[in-house]
């Protein structure tokens, strides 16, 4: 649905979660099929593996929003002084622009009357990216304040070995 662009899944992950989906007795192998190229083998569930499937419908999906290497770059450049957070925040608007137009591009050359599950994804992604745009400048109206911050103090734990008593 999204496109080999947007995620490409190489064989040997499917093949390796496959594997372990088959170990844990969630899906079983039905038949192995070969017409004229290599075989094919057929999985199907297992009633344990629809009990899982259905639970895993039936839940919300944990977005972590919190672990961002991007803010991690500009909070190190804010800390350390050894790069200008105004030139990373920069640096990244350019690449998240470069992002949307390419996207962008990619949306309008699909059909969405052939592939509306693929549009649908690709206006998702599109929205994170302007989002992100959006916190950028907030970000960026606000870093000398973020400046004038005090770094936190990592948390000192005991070396060595509890002493005796």
């Amino acid at each position: 649905m999204g496109g080999e662009q947007n995620w490409d899944v190489k064989p040997a992950q499917i093949y390796t979660t496959l594997a372990r989906l088959e170990e844990s007795g969630l899906v079983a192998e039905d038949s192995i099929e070969q017409a004229g190229g290599p075989e094919k083998r057929i999985y199907t569930l297992t009633r344990p593996g629809r009990a899982a499937l259905a639970e895993w419908f039936a839940s919300g999906v944990t977005l972590d929003h919190q672990r961002d290497e991007f803010y991690v770059k500009l909070m190190l450049s804010i800390a350390t002084g050894e790069a200008s957070p105004r030139k990373v925040i920069q640096t990244q608007r350019s690449k998240l622009y470069q992002d949307l137009h390419a996207l962008t591009a990619q949306r309008n050359q699909t059909n969405s009357k052939k592939a509306l599950a693929q549009v649908l994804l690709m206006d998702k992604a599109i929205m994170h990216i302007e989002a992100d745009l959006r916190w950028l400048d907030m970000v960026e109206a606000r870093i000398e304040d973020v400046k004038k911050q005090p770094l936190p103090e990592p948390e000192v734990k005991p070396r060595g070995r509890p002493k005796k008593s």
